[in-house]
């Protein structure tokens, strides 16, 4: 008898783990099910496509981007009629999943048709027309920077400032996911082929000069009263101990205050801007625009990184003052570091679904903007966007200036090798500058200066853009 309270005890704790087991159960079901029905291993996939075919996917303008083509035996073909031009944020279905393919697999492979089709369909023996899935992207954005990417390696993002709606997103090499199936063995052999790498998501790479944005917004944060003070005669270098940086092409730009350095991306200023700042702080400047974090992003990605620490070397302290060394990124993160700046402060998270339709063109799911967070202050955000304006109309991105719309920007020539010369382009920035609407980020491999490169290439989109409206 006198172990009976125990007994009860103990049955008593044992009955409360199990109905907390099965109410977290239920809960993660409840919440999981899309990344359960993905799940590779799970079976259930290929029930729903026993039953249901795949459903298609539409630009923002109404567009078949991909579609299931039935023969008159009802086999099924996956067809995708822009080819090349939406490879990888698109995607493919077949040797697994890739893009927005992956993304909105769960409502392209469920079906919200009548109750009435159903049946119908159940009699006959077919199967039932899957979701469609209208996507943010913009056909006409979208081969404007195709056809400006050319024949370079590289990477183009346009988005939405105040929504995030990503509306292009250009990855060269491409692929024709039409022929995914047969190219797969050869890329999959080759295991130098990068041409699946979404350069835009995964492609890291490292800033250059864009960088000068991260290092500009640690600069004010240490500063705020007297950023506007700083002064710095520029020989066309900057020496400090053994190290040495020199400014592009060796170009001396004299007299410099704190906005001309940055409108002339002047390295030598801002590798003096980096012998002076904390690291300590630095890193958490970093860390508030996510270097080394989850991106809020849908697709897959790769981190942007840093070696920012307080044991860093003067050389590495100079070299990451302006985006070298060991510093990476990918041009997705530049460009939401760069709508955060568009937006106050405020970075919107990236999305490319707007919504899920069924058969009869019934809404079955609608997908709003939705803030991520604050990565600076109002007025941090309005420091650095009257920075970007002078780059445009005194710096370094001046063939964006006296255009019908006023722009932002930052460029940089990222040096990604020891062959003096060799550099990536790269842009980043928006417009309108004083309402800014859309902005694009460019990175365009091995080409050289991105003034002379990728701001041409950001004029013709923000062109297509703005003459859409």
């Amino acid at each position: 008898m006198s172990n009976r309270p125990q007994i009860m005890l103990s049955c008593g704790f044992f009955l409360v783990l199990f109905g907390v087991l099965i109410g977290y159960l239920g809960y993660f079901v409840a919440t999981s099910e899309q990344e359960m029905i993905n799940n590779s291993y799970n079976s259930r996939q290929e029930i729903l496509l026993s039953r249901n075919y795949r459903g298609t996917i539409y630009s923002r303008d109404g567009e078949v981007l991909a579609e299931t083509v039935l023969d008159e035996e009802q086999n099924e073909t996956r067809v995708y009629p822009y080819a090349n031009l939406f490879s990888h944020v698109v995607g493919y279905s077949t040797q697994g999943r890739m893009g927005v393919e992956a993304l909105a697999n769960y409502y392209l492979i469920n079906t919200n048709t009548s109750l009435s089709n159903k049946a119908a369909n159940d009699v006959a023996g077919l199967k039932n027309p899957g979701d469609n899935v209208y996507t943010t992207l913009d056909t006409k954005i979208q081969q404007v920077a195709d056809d400006q990417m050319g024949i370079y390696r590289g990477a183009i993002v346009v988005t939405e400032v105040s929504t995030g709606k990503v509306l292009a997103m250009v990855s060269h090499p491409n692929f024709d996911p039409n022929e995914i199936q047969d190219i797969w063995d050869s890329l999959v052999e080759n295991d130098t082929s990068s041409i699946l790498l979404n350069r835009a998501t995964q492609g890291l790479y490292p800033p250059g000069s864009t960088f000068k944005i991260v290092t500009a917004l640690e600069y004010i944060r240490e500063n705020p009263t007297n950023y506007q003070q700083y002064s710095f005669q520029c020989p066309g270098y900057f020496i400090s101990g053994d190290s040495r940086i020199n400014c592009y092409h060796g170009a001396s730009h004299g007299q410099v205050d704190f906005a001309r350095s940055f409108a002339k991306s002047c390295n030598s200023s801002f590798a003096n801007i980096g012998m002076g700042l904390d690291w300590e702080s630095f890193e958490e400047t970093l860390k508030d625009l996510l270097f080394h974090e989850e991106l809020p992003l849908s697709l897959a990605y790769a981190k942007s990184s840093t070696a920012v620490s307080s044991k860093m070397t003067v050389d590495d302290m100079m070299q990451t003052s302006i985006g070298q060394g060991k510093t990476q990124i990918t041009p997705m993160h530049l460009n939401m570091i760069t709508c955060a700046i568009a937006n106050n402060g405020v970075l919107m998270k990236p999305y490319f679904v707007e919504r899920v339709t069924n058969d009869a063109g019934d809404v079955v799911k609608s997908f709003k903007p939705d803030a991520y967070g604050r990565l600076m202050t109002e007025e941090e955000a309005k420091v650095l966007s009257d920075l970007m304006v002078e780059v445009v109309e005194n710096g370094t991105a001046s063939k964006l200036s006296g255009q019908s719309y006023t722009a932002a920007g930052k460029t940089g020539s990222a040096e990604y090798n020891n062959v003096k010369g060799d550099s990536h382009a790269w842009f980043t920035g928006f417009a309108p500058a004083d309402d800014p609407e859309v902005c694009v980020t460019i990175i365009i491999e091995g080409a050289g200066s991105g003034g002379d490169y990728a701001v041409p290439i950001a004029r013709r989109i923000f062109d297509a853009y703005f003459g859409e409206k």
